[in-house]
């Protein structure tokens, strides 16, 4: 676990952006869509969903269009768009990183299980990276074949 990477953290700003990019992937098809339609069918406040679209846009998985008939759209395909780049995209954001500093400073106290959930969260890291947008709408997460071998050698 000595290896310094971005450690990915299940929180609920990142189940909300997971919520709110199915939506959009599930909307979107060629015109852009408003966040309030976003905001109505995940069920997630407008003005978080727009602090999570900013870090989606900022990180590249979201195109934003304004105006009249303006919205987001997904910047590239579903398929293209893995659940980790999701997750570390709304923690892209000010209030997100402070969180994250004070999550650090609370682990560094008990390093036992500061390392547990180091190793968890890394093989978290490892599933989220193998499992694209469009395996969570089309529920074919079942049928990814890193998954499926993950929990082969689990068993």
């Amino acid at each position: 676990m000595s290896k310094k990477k971005k450690q990915l953290r299940l929180t609920t700003r990142g189940r909300y952006a997971v919520i709110a990019m199915v939506e959009l992937a599930k909307k979107a098809q060629k015109n852009p869509v408003p966040l309030v339609k976003i905001a109505e069918s995940g069920d997630i406040s407008l003005s978080y969903l727009e602090q999570l679209f900013s870090g989606l846009r900022r990180n590249g998985i979201v195109k934003s269009y304004r105006g009249p008939g303006g919205g987001y759209l997904l910047a590239k395909s579903a398929a293209d768009i893995t659940i980790s780049e999701i997750l570390h995209s709304a923690e892209d954001c000010i209030p997100a990183k402070i969180k994250a500093h004070e999550r650090k400073a609370a682990n560094d106290k008990n390093s036992q299980t500061g390392e547990l959930w180091s190793c968890i969260g890394s093989i978290l890291q490892l599933c989220m990276q193998h499992i694209s947008l469009d395996d969570l709408i089309n529920n074919k997460i079942d049928h990814n074949p890193y998954i499926n071998k993950l929990f082969e050698t689990l068993t």
